[in-house]
Formats: structure tokens, C-alpha cells, sequence
């Protein structure tokens, strides 16, 4: 079922009770403006869209579900779609948030919360004679100046999170577990936000065009700070995604570094033992043959036979570690 809000500038919020879509235009006359909240529309809800506002076809059928963001112009209204951060406590996500605006009348159509709507609400309840006599068009700057604000605040955290990784990266003193993924996590936070930045950096250049304003003159002043600060988000959101790309490649760089030295070390481990073991086969290989119970040239039980077969295990070993040395097996790799 869908959910209702009326908000006027003159009498602010009115219950549910004072007012329903059959007689909205009288509940709204003589107020000023009015902001007319839609959550989860449904079949009524088309109906008063097409019949009673008398709004686009495909304008309205752009509420049903996910649609494109776009700025367009109708002969007896406006209808815009941008995306805005949802109310999801678990995950960072945009929603697209559908408003059409007519006379003194805007209505906002979505399907989830938007924290940014709770901030536009409190601007209405203060505003003065000065915004009210702007129109409509204060209403639609406000809205689109409450979600931009709404993400300036996030990306200072992000700011924040980004410079406490990079810290993290080139710090030798502690090993940080879960680096990959908090990157990546971030990374998805800024596609997010990007997502919402970008569609709003396209929604004022298309009402500001040059030639074909979609905004009246008392409005522009306000919708060119809009564009400016939106066009600063997005700036920011582009420098803080490459700067978590840069910190992940770094952090990727630093591990494949960490295993080599580790690949090194096992190597040299690996050298060193084989090394041995091949100067130890041959003097295994004498022990043996002296150690048969066979006819020896000489008298291996005696002092003198001794010595004779210690000479040959000393001469195959230092002819092995000769062999190694001139082979370089000694040498550091390069040198």
C-alpha cells in the first residue's frame, strides 16, 4: 500500500487525515508550496498521476520501477529522476528518486527511505518569504542541494578511511588484517556515490543549458552553487577512487614483494641444503665401500688405512665445493 506526506511551506506538515488525493489541489490552495511525499506507489496512485495531474505516460510509468536518470520538459510539467542514498543500515546503496514538478506542486515518487528527504523536509519548515517567492523551482533546488550535502558528509568519512589505509600500507611496525577487502569495500562506496554525484552533475547541467533553461531566473543563482558543489563531489569522488585503486595496487605490490623475499629465503634454504647433501652422497658413498665386509687394497683397519680414507672423503669434498664455488652456487644472485 502506498504511503502519503503533505507538506506545505505556509502550514508545514498536514496528517493524513486532512487531506486525500481527490481533494489534494484544495487541501494545498492558498498554502504556498507543497511538497506531496509517495512512497511504494501503487495502482491509485498511477490513476491520480495520469488522470488527475495529468502527467506523461512514460513519465509515470518511470516510477513503477528502476528507471534512468533524465531531466525532461512536458507541456504542463517537469519530471526528473536522480539517484540518493537509500536508508540501508547494512549497505551503502543508491535508489533513484522520481519528482515531477507543476505549478506550486512537487511530488517526489520512491520506493525505499532516503535519509536526504528527512533534511529537505526541515529546510521547507524554514523557509522564508524570499525562497517561497523563487516557486517550485526552490523546492527542487532544495531537494537536489539536501542529497548532494547528504553525500558531501559521507565522502569526508571516506576521506578519512582512505588516509587511515594508506597509513596502514606503509606501516612495517603491524600487520592489518582484512586490508583487500576493506579497499575493496570502499571502492564499492564510491561507485555508490558516484553513481548518485554524477546523476545529479547531469540533472543541473540540463536545467541550466544554455538556451533551453528548464529553471526560471530567480532560481539560477541557486542551481549554479548546486552545480558548483556538485561538480566539486564528483571531482572528489574520482580523486578518492583512484586513490584506493593506488593504495590497492600498493598494498598488492607490498605482498608480492613479502613473498618474494619469502620465495628467496626458501630458496637460499633450499641451495644451502642441496649443497650439502651433494658433498655428503660421495663421502656416504666411501664410508660404504670401506665399510663391506670385503678384500680391501690395503688395510682399512689399521691407522695408516684410516687416514687413507679420510684423505679421500676430504679430497672428493673440497673437489665438490671447488666445483659449486666456479659454478657460482656461493655467490648472491647478480653479483
Amino acid at each position: 500500500m502506498a504511503e502519503l506526506r503533505l507538506q506545505t511551506s505556509a502550514g508545514g506538515r498536514l496528517s493524513k487525515e486532512a487531506f486525500s488525493l481527490a481533494t489534494l489541489r484544495q487541501s494545498v490552495a492558498g498554502q504556498g508550496l507543497a511538497w506531496l511525499d509517495i512512497v511504494n506507489p501503487d495502482e491509485e496512485i498511477r490513476n491520480f498521476l495520469l488522470d488527475d495531474c495529468g502527467f506523461d505516460e512514460l513519465a509515470v510509468e518511470d516510477t513503477t520501477g528502476h528507471t534512468a536518470n533524465t531531466v525532461q520538459k512536458f507541456d504542463n510539467h517537469r519530471f526528473v529522476v536522480i539517484k540518493a542514498r537509500d536508508d540501508d543500515k547494512n549497505r551503502l546503496d543508491t535508489e533513484p528518486v522520481a519528482i515531477f514538478l507543476q505549478e506550486n506542486l512537487m511530488i517526489t515518487v520512491r520506493h525505499t527511505k532516503i535519509p536526504a528527504l528527512k533534511v529537505f523536509s526541515k529546510r521547507l519548515l524554514r523557509a522564508d518569504a524570499e525562497d517561497i517567492d523563487i516557486g517550485v523551482d526552490y523546492l527542487l533546488y532544495e531537494i537536489l542541494d539536501s542529497i548532494a550535502d547528504d553525500w558531501a558528509s559521507r565522502l569526508a568519512n571516506y576521506s578519512d578511511e582512505l588516509d587511515t589505509l594508506e597509513f596502514r600500507v606503509f606501516d612495517p611496525s603491524t600487520r592489518y588484517e582484512n586490508m583487500l577487502e576493506d579497499l575493496h569495500l570502499l571502492k564499492q562506496r564510491l561507485r555508490e556515490v558516484s553513481k548518485s554525484v554524477e546523476s545529479l552533475h547531469s540533472a543541473c547541467s540540463r536545467l541550466l543549458r544554455a538556451g533551453e533553461r528548464l529553471v526560471n531566473e530567480k532560481s539560477i543563482t541557486h542551481f549554479t552553487d548546486l552545480q558548483n558543489l556538485v561538480t566539486t563531489l564528483v571531482k572528489r569522488t574520482n580523486n578518492y577512487s583512484l586513490g584506493a585503486n593506488s593504495t590497492r595496487d600498493t598494498y598488492l605490490t607490498n605482498a608480492n614483494l613479502k613473498l618474494a623475499e619469502s620465495n628467496k629465503r626458501l630458496t637460499e634454504v633450499m641451495t644451502t641444503l642441496a649443497i650439502i647433501g651433494a658433498i655428503m652422497l660421495p663421502l656416504t658413498l666411501i664410508a660404504g665401500i670401506f665399510g663391506m665386509n670385503t678384500d680391501l687394497p690395503f688395510d682399512a683397519s689399521t691407522r695408516n688405512g684410516f687416514w687413507v680414507i679420510m684423505s679421500l672423503m676430504i679430497a672428493f669434498g673440497l673437489t665438490m665445493i671447488a666445483y659449486f664455488w666456479r659454478r657460482g652456487w656461493f655467490r648472491e644472485p647478480g653479483e
